[in-house]
């Protein structure tokens, strides 16, 4: 799995985050060695996970050394060990540890989000469930939140709020019923000549059932449904419409949700609240 680092945006990103970190440039680095001094560096895996985010870290090497040589030993999406060096560089000292901290930010933070995906993957292996994020990302790394959760082995769920339509309790009680809501939907979409498909959010049975007399609906959200009005919801809806399932979900408990039949779990946690993998850049200076 590959990420475009041709994306205008990703280059937007890393730029702005070396903006941050760096602003008028690194006064101890260029203060301590000498502008041609050459060096070389490791990323060390301090604990086990799954690798994410290398590909942006060459990225930022390469923002701030453009010859730098960037040497990937695991590929990400690969699950790494306590001690194993997941890549090297080499190059200026200056660029490298100018790099440093933005480098190490993103693939902490990438890593940590594929590492909590994949165990939500392995926790509901053998039933039908998918692991989906959200979009409660970090604002600005919503690009690289996402692709770490692929990383994982998790899908993603609408990028932006211009994807899918995601019909919610809010539109519903300003639409006043949740036909009301679809129909208003349906129209815009005929109106401006948009192919996009079209989710529900239910909140009971009866939700469930409504949402299924509606035309067009591609997809119903089970939101905050007990294990057993979920099987009942899985069981009403027969398969003429996907299910996600919604709402706290966490790893003691996902297992549970994924036997009830639904095909998709959307987990918040996943980029919300994710612990950064421990990882740090080891770096040598030549004589």
């Amino acid at each position: 799995m590959m990420l475009n680092t041709d994306s205008g945006a990703l280059q937007r990103l890393i730029e702005a985050a070396l903006l941050e970190d760096v602003g008028m440039g690194d006064v101890t680095s260029e203060a301590v060695f000498p502008e041609d001094q050459q060096g070389s560096a490791a990323f060390l895996c301090k604990e086990p996970g799954i690798i994410a985010g290398l590909e942006v870290a060459a990225l930022v090497m390469a923002f701030c050394d453009p010859d730098v040589e960037f040497r990937l030993l695991r590929p990400d999406g690969s699950e790494v060990r306590k001690g194993d060096v997941a890549a090297t560089a080499g190059g200026s000292v200056r660029g490298l540890l100018k790099a440093e901290r933005t480098a190490l930010n993103l693939l902490q933070r990438m890593s940590g989000i594929a590492t909590l995906t994949r165990q939500y993957v392995n926790a509901v292996q053998g039933t039908r469930a998918r692991i989906m994020d959200t979009r409660k990302t970090v604002p600005g790394l919503r690009l690289l939140d996402k692709w770490a959760v692929r990383l994982g082995g998790g899908v993603n769920h609408r990028f932006g709020l211009d994807d899918m339509v995601l019909i919610k309790d809010n539109h519903v009680a300003a639409a006043g019923s949740l036909t009301a809501a679809v129909s208003r939907c349906r129209t815009f979409l005929v109106e401006r000549r948009l192919q996009l498909k079209v989710e529900v959010e239910t909140r009971t049975l009866d939700d469930v059932r409504e949402a299924l007399s509606c035309d067009g609906i591609h997809r119903i959200m089970l939101d905050n449904f007990a294990p057993d009005a979920m099987r009942e919801a899985v069981a009403i809806i027969g398969g003429r419409v996907e299910v996600e399932a919604s709402g706290g979900i966490t790893l003691q408990t996902i297992r549970e949700v994924a036997e009830t039949g639904v095909d998709l779990i959307s987990v918040g946690a996943l980029t919300h609240s994710v612990k950064a993998l421990d990882i740090s850049l080891e770096l040598s200076a030549h004589a």
